[in-house]
C-alpha cells in the first residue's frame, strides 16, 4: 500500500518555469506545461504548481495556464498555488483542472475565508503552505510578498487545528534550491503534530529524502529543482528510495507502431 508521496514542484513566475533559489533568485527553465509533461511521463506521485508572484501583483489564479496544462491529459494528480483570494478563485481552480488547492497568502490575510473554502471544496481539497525559518527554535513565518517575518498568529493556528485543511506544506524557504539544504528541525518543532507534513525546501539526496518520508508526520516530500535538471532524475530518485512506501517509478514506453 502507497503511504508515502514524491511530489513534483513547479514554480512559475511570470507565466515560466523557474529555478528558484531561496526565494531571492529565479533562473528561468521554460514553459511550465512541458514540465509538467515530463513529471507527469517520468512517475511522480502529484504535482505541485506554485506560480509565485500572483498575490504579490494583486492577481487572482492563473486560470489560463491550469487549462494549457488540463488540456495535455496528464494522469498524476495536480494541485495549484498563487493568487487565491476567497472560495470562488479556489473554485475556479478546480473547475480549471486542479485536484488540490495550497494556499499561503489567503490564510495569512484571511484564515476565515481559507476555512470557508474548506466547506465549498472539502479539508481533503485544500493544503496549507508555509515559508517557514527557526528563529531561537520557534518557527517564523515568512510573507513572501514584503519578506518579514513572524511568530504563526492564533488566528491561523485555531484554523489548523480546525481540520480546515488536510496537510500542511512545510516549505524550508531559506535553503530553497540548495543540494541536501532542508533543516529537519523544521519538522522537529513544528507545534501541531496530528497534522500530516509535505517537506518542501533544499531536499535533493536519496538520503535524506529517506529520512524525512521515515518521519511519521510527513506525508509526502516534495522536491522543485532538482527534478528538472536531467531526464529519468524521478525515476533514478525512487530507485535510490527502495522499501520506502512509494510508488514504483515509471519509465516511458517506447512508441510502437
Amino acid at each position: 500500500m502507497i503511504q508515502k508521496r514524491l511530489i513534483g514542484v513547479i514554480t512559475v513566475k511570470q507565466g515560466w518555469a523557474v529555478q528558484s533559489i531561496g526565494y531571492r533568485r529565479h533562473l528561468p527553465m521554460g514553459k511550465p506545461e512541458v514540465v509538467a509533461e515530463n513529471l507527469d511521463r517520468w512517475g511522480v506521485d502529484e504535482i505541485l504548481l506554485q506560480c509565485i508572484d500572483r498575490s504579490r501583483q494583486g492577481l487572482g489564479p492563473d486560470l489560463a495556464l491550469l487549462e494549457r496544462i488540463s488540456r495535455k491529459g496528464l494522469a498524476t494528480p495536480l494541485t495549484y498555488q498563487g493568487g487565491i483570494r476567497d472560495a470562488a478563485d479556489g473554485v475556479a481552480v478546480v473547475q480549471a483542472g486542479a485536484e488540490r488547492i495550497a494556499m499561503d497568502s489567503l490564510l495569512r490575510d484571511n484564515p476565515h475565508r481559507a476555512a470557508e473554502l474548506a466547506s465549498r471544496l472539502g479539508a481533503q481539497a485544500l493544503i496549507g503552505a508555509l515559508p517557514l525559518a527557526l528563529v531561537g527554535g520557534v518557527p517564523q513565518w515568512l510573507d513572501h510578498r514584503n519578506g518579514r517575518a513572524g511568530p504563526i498568529p492564533p488566528e491561523v493556528a485555531a484554523v489548523l487545528k480546525g481540520g480546515a485543511i488536510s496537510e500542511l506544506l512545510v516549505v524550508d524557504w531559506q535553503h530553497e534550491g540548495q543540494a541536501n539544504g532542508f533543516d529537519e528541525a523544521l519538522l522537529d518543532q513544528w507545534p501541531l503534530p496530528s497534522l500530516p507534513l509535505i517537506a518542501f525546501g533544499g531536499l535533493s539526496e536519496a538520503a535524506q529524502l529517506r529520512r524525512v518520508l521515515s518521519r511519521p508526520a510527513v506525508a509526502a516530500a516534495a522536491v522543485g529543482n532538482f527534478l528538472s535538471w536531467r531526464e529519468h532524475a524521478v525515476q533514478r530518485l525512487k530507485g535510490q528510495l527502495l522499501g520506502m512506501p512509494l510508488r514504483a517509478p515509471a519509465y516511458a514506453q517506447p512508441c510502437c507502431g
